[in-house]
């Protein structure tokens, strides 16, 4: 199973929005040297919306091998097309990941029981451990807990990214589903306490920035160490709110950027982090560390 702190990792990109590799093999050693207990890439951090297909499959393949098998890596592959879905998961599968992450269909909205059948084609198709997100702040449609346990009885869905953002879905989703299937939290305010509930770890963006602090908060709170937990927590909470004053990954990335870790390239319709907002976002990182 996959537990603790797993970074939506941001996907670097040069001033006219080309992946940058050598940034992203930067990024890399920095999380596994941190302790980053697996790695997310080309999720919503990782700018999915715009990159385009065989774009998408290239990243993929470069963290594979980047990471080489040092932690576990799972995929971003969802669509709102059920054989976009299908394509970028089979790919993904193809190149040697652990695992998919696949979002909710955005923007069509289909029902409960369209979600159901999205999701159970994927993992008919493609014979991956697959893993459900949903982030109805994105995507104008939330999987309610019945839907989740539904697809929990199918074999390669192992687990659901629940970012609804409320410690009560997380603690619905633990009395609904079948012991053994994963529920993180992907939601970085409410991650400490979803974890003392049983959730089992968090798909962070704060991550991108504290990736060791994340790690420890993480294994403390699924331990049940309340205390140990909240004394990071303390450090790190600011965090959470000003890498979402703009649309993520758009704060996040300038973080990175004022960390000196990555460049300002990012893709339109993203823009660089407004100036009305550097500042605060510059307060976190110094309280949490990060910068002096």
């Amino acid at each position: 199973m996959f537990k603790g702190s797993m970074v939506a990792l941001v996907t670097p990109m040069l001033d006219d929005g080309a992946v940058d590799d050598a940034r992203l093999a930067d990024l890399i050693e920095f999380h596994v040297e941190a302790g980053t207990d697996a790695i997310v890439a080309v999720g919503t951090t990782g700018e999915s919306a715009t990159l385009t297909v065989p774009e998408h499959a290239s990243v993929i393949k470069r963290v594979v091998e980047l990471v080489a098998k040092r932690v576990p890596v799972i995929a971003g592959t969802g669509a709102n097309a059920t054989a976009e879905a299908i394509e970028l998961t089979r790919r993904a599968m193809e190149v040697g990941v652990d695992a998919c992450l696949l979002v909710t269909p955005y923007y069509n909205k289909p029902t409960q029981e369209g979600l159901y059948q999205h999701f159970k084609a994927v993992a008919e198709a493609v014979p991956v451990p697959q893993i459900l997100y949903n982030v109805p702040g994105r995507t104008a449609l939330d999987m309610q807990p019945e839907t989740t346990a539904r697809l929990s009885k199918v074999s390669n869905i192992i687990g659901i990214k629940e970012a609804l953002g409320t410690v009560e879905r997380i603690v619905e989703l633990i009395e609904q589903c079948d012991d053994g299937f994963m529920i993180v939290t992907g939601d970085d305010a409410t991650a400490m306490e979803s974890m003392l509930a049983g959730a089992h770890g968090d798909i962070s963006v704060s991550a991108n920035v504290v990736p060791a602090q994340m790690h420890q908060m993480c294994k403390a709170a699924m331990a049940g160490d309340r205390a140990a937990a909240s004394a990071i927590e303390e450090k790190i909470s600011e965090l959470h709110e000003v890498l979402f004053h703009e649309s993520n990954p758009i704060p996040v990335k300038w973080a990175l950027h004022a960390m000196g870790m990555i460049g300002l390239g990012i893709r339109l319709p993203l823009t660089v982090l407004d100036e009305r907002y550097q500042q605060s976002v510059k307060a976190a990182l110094v309280k949490a560390g990060v910068i002096q």
